[in-house]
């Protein structure tokens, strides 16, 4: 498998969350303000840009044809001036028969009783009743598209209830998937120390005492830690 692939492949295994990406990118990659539509929510996959502008979601009409199947589309947004860019209408579509994972729109939808009714994966920025146009405007503008395109086309969104986070085209790297890894071997041992040994929250994660109390834990436990201290080492 390609490192897209293997990082796709721990992210959904593992079901991954967007705070932990978040931290393995050094605490970057959210999409502002973008919430899910639904709670309970995951998803991973690849990104396919599409893109409208100006008070008009003719481009959303003619660029979601395109829309592979099994990727997360998003939908980058400019001028639309606080108009919803969608509905419930492309977001079927867009998930039932393009067969997108998720849809997240950098803007507001619309239609929102139905996207929840319907418990469509739909992250975005807000809701209104009032839409954009379906007439021709101008389109998105062209350095600016082109910039986002190589950002986020093919690279890899995270969508869980706390938003979403791209993995960019250049940050898919073996060093990513290990702080992947570490992370979630972190995340058990802290659990672990709040849970069961009832640490207090600094004694876990700025002093990290689990590192100097070996007998507190189990041959598990050992094994992940050494797995932390040999990456760090790495």
């Amino acid at each position: 498998m390609s490192i897209k692939e293997r990082i796709i492949d721990f992210i959904k295994k593992n079901r991954v969350s967007t705070t932990e990406v978040a931290d393995a990118l050094g605490k970057v990659g959210a999409l502002p303000q973008v919430l899910p539509v639904n709670a309970d929510v995951h998803e991973v996959g690849e990104i396919f840009c599409v893109f409208t502008a100006n008070e008009s979601n003719y481009q959303v009409h003619e660029e979601m044809r395109a829309v592979p199947e099994n990727s997360i589309a998003i939908v980058f947004t400019e001028h639309c001036q606080g108009r919803a860019i969608l509905g419930e209408l492309v977001t079927k579509y867009a998930l039932l028969y393009r067969g997108a994972k998720a849809l997240v729109v950098d803007g507001l939808v619309r239609d929102i009783a139905g996207i929840r009714r319907s418990k469509f994966k739909v992250w975005c920025k807000g809701t209104t009743p009032i839409g954009c146009f379906n007439k021709r405007a101008e389109q998105f503008e062209p350095i600016k598209r082109a910039a986002i395109e190589q950002r986020y086309q093919g690279a890899i969104a995270v969508c869980d209830d706390g938003g979403v986070v791209c993995i960019e085209n250049h940050q898919m790297t073996e060093e990513l998937l290990l702080s992947l890894e570490r992370i979630e071997l972190q995340e058990d041992i802290w659990f672990f120390c709040l849970d069961t040994l009832k640490w207090d929250t600094k004694k876990i994660v700025c002093d990290k005492a689990y590192l100097t109390a070996p007998e507190l834990f189990s041959a598990v436990h050992i094994e992940q830690m050494k797995a932390l201290t040999d990456n760090n080492k790495s």
